[in-house]
Order: C-alpha cells, then structure tokens, then sequence
C-alpha cells in the first residue's frame, strides 16, 4: 500500500506558505485598523491606498527600474546562455560561476559587497546604483530560463536558413530569436517579478529620493499602517500570480 505520508505533508506544507496570505487577503478587508477582530466588511483601506501619494511615486519608481533591469538582464541573459550553450573552453566554469553565484549568495551579502563596490568607485547611491544591482542578479534567472530553451533548440534549422541564402545575423533575427522569444520573455517576467519585489540588495544600495515600493513598504510598518499594506499586499499578490502563471506558460512553449 502507498504511503500517504507525502501527500499529508505536501498539505501541510501549502497550509503553512498560503494560510498567512489568506490571513493578509481577509484582513485587507476588516473594518478593524489592527485586524485583531473581524469588525465587518469594508472597502476604505483599498480607498485609502488610492489616494496615496507616496506609495504611487514609490510604484513608479519601482517600475522605472524593474521594466529596466528587466529589459537589460533579457540582452545580457540570452547573449550569456547562448555563449554557454554554443561554445566550450575552459573559461566556461568561471562564466557558469559569474552567472549563477548571485543566484545563491545571501541577499544580504550581496547587498553589502555592491554597497563597498559603489563606495570604492565614488558613486553616489541613485536609482542609477538600484538599477546595476538588480540587474546584477537577475542576468542568471534570463539565463538559466534561455538555456533550457538552447538545449532543446534544432540548429539545424539555422544550418537551413544559411543554406537558403540568409547571412548568420539574418538568421539569428529572423529565425533564432522568435523561436527562442517564449523562453526569454519568460526570462524576463521571472525577472521583472524578482525585481519590484526586492528588498534587500535595494535596501543597501538606495540613496535619498531612491524610495522603491518595497522600502516604501517597510517605511509604512514602521509607521503603523497595516491596513493599507494589507490592501497593497493582495494587489501584488494578484499581480505577482499572473506574471508566474504567464512565465511557466511561456516556458512550457516548445522551440
């Protein structure tokens, strides 16, 4: 007989990362401030959320820079998968190690060792530092989406568009690249995702005025503003399950 132990714990484990969410969803909805007790239904936080002010120049901020980092690790990301899947020398260690160490270094240090990096190099912390460090880590996510994508790609079909009369860059525009789009713009919502919503490195390498959504967020807790983070929380929540949802459909796209 099957055990069954696996399927419990699978249910207890989704248990344990969905019911705090579901917690979040309900409670952006109470009447109660602290949501210590249900107090009736109520639009008023979502309302309230509307009209600030500082939380849209904080999402506008985070927008700015996470459709640029994304747009940016997407270039970077499948000239790097390309470069590892096409070619093979004994560099490609150190440049499967570049791709893939911001992947699992510890935000925390990596957002220490860009803070010395930016300070040993004289550069004022802007938008300009948050935009380098988040493409920093999200070149390896682009990359390692691409080179799924390369592994499973007929090049043969670029040998025929050469055989046919196009030149080798006329075959990567019109062939290699829409073939391989599904993979990179899936790519890159994995990055816009990772992007908007990060903290930690943003937190290190933010200068004055340089106020992103998330350190926005942080500013509100410490204030006392639960109810309207509640509400902003489920939108991006919202938002964040449409991009996954987008970027595994985009994944599952053959070649």
């Amino acid at each position: 007989m099957r055990s069954k132990i696996p399927f419990y714990t699978t249910i207890c484990v989704l248990i344990f990362f969905y019911l705090p969410l579901l917690v979040l969803a309900v409670n952006s909805f109470n009447e109660s401030m602290y949501g210590g007790s249900w107090k009736g239904f109520t639009w008023k936080w979502y309302i309230q959320l509307f009209h600030n002010q500082e939380i849209w120049n904080a999402l506008q901020k985070s927008l700015l820079i996470g459709i640029a980092a994304t747009l940016m690790a997407m270039i970077l990301g499948t000239m790097a998968a390309f470069a590892l899947h096409r070619y093979s020398s004994k560099l490609q260690f150190f440049h499967y190690t570049l791709i893939y160490t911001p992947m699992v270094v510890p935000e925390i240090l990596m957002g220490m060792s860009l803070l010395l990096f930016f300070v040993a190099l004289g550069i004022d912390l802007s938008l300009v530092t948050i935009f380098i460090a988040h493409v920093t880590f999200c070149i390896g996510y682009v990359a390692l989406v691409v080179l799924g994508q390369l592994q499973e790609f007929d090049f043969s079909i670029l040998e025929a568009a050469m055989d046919l009369g196009a030149d080798w860059w006329t075959a990567i525009r019109k062939v290699l690249l829409p073939l391989l789009a599904p993979g990179i713009i899936a790519g890159g919502l994995l990055a816009f995702t990772l992007s908007i919503d990060d903290f930690v490195v943003t937190f290190f390498v933010a200068g004055p005025g340089a106020t992103t959504l998330p350190l926005r967020i942080y500013s509100m807790m410490r204030k006392g503003a639960p109810t309207v983070i509640n509400a902003l929380s489920v939108i991006l929540l919202i938002i964040t399950f449409i991009i996954v949802f987008f970027s595994q459909r985009l994944r599952q796209s053959k070649p």
